[in-house]
């Protein structure tokens, strides 16, 4: 409840307080002020260090492009190089493939020229020992007549001397039987 003596007091104590208050306000004012100037600046760095960073993102940005570029042309330039060391290779194995090719020809028919070779010496070599064989037989059977001949010859022979021996002894036997005094 307010005082009744002293209206004086009170409004004294009300006019400190108002100061107080005021006092308070500049204060707050002045708090308020540098917190907002601190903030400011805050900002203001937050932007800037937001600005480096994105001018050191282009940056980074211009320099990944730049490389990807470069490596884009670098994986065109080796792609290309493999092409044409593939292409190389092709041309050398096709060349190697024909050469091969004429090799396995001249091969065969080395082959086959040395087959007909061989049968052509076998033929004749069959020829000759039917021709031989031919001949043996012949003399063989040549061989086999004389033998039958000279064996016929020797039976005769044989024949006519067990003839000639056995009228030896006929002839014997009739002079020993016309001989006087034998009984």
């Amino acid at each position: 409840m307010p005082d009744a003596q002293n209206p004086n007091s009170e409004l004294l104590a009300a006019q400190a307080e108002a100061r107080d208050m005021q006092r308070a306000i500049i204060a707050m004012r002045s708090e308020l002020e540098s917190t907002r100037f601190n903030h400011e600046g805050e900002i203001q760095k937050a932007v800037a260090a937001g600005r480096d960073e994105i001018g050191l993102l282009k940056a980074t940005a211009v320099n990944l492009r730049d490389t990807l570029d470069q490596a884009a042309i670098a994986k065109d330039v080796a792609v290309q190089a493999a092409k044409a060391e593939a292409a190389a290779e092709i041309v050398q194995l096709k060349a190697s493939s024909v050469a091969l090719r004429e090799q396995l020809e001249l091969a065969r028919i080395h082959s086959e020229t040395a087959v007909q070779s061989t049968q052509a010496v076998f033929t004749s070599e069959i020829s000759q020992l039917k021709a031989t064989a031919a001949a043996l037989r012949e003399q063989m059977e040549l061989a086999r007549l004389h033998a039958d001949s000279a064996i016929q010859a020797e039976r005769q022979k044989a024949r006519d001397e067990v003839a000639q021996l056995q009228a030896a002894i006929v002839a014997m036997r009739d002079t020993l039987d016309k001989k006087p005094g034998t009984p």
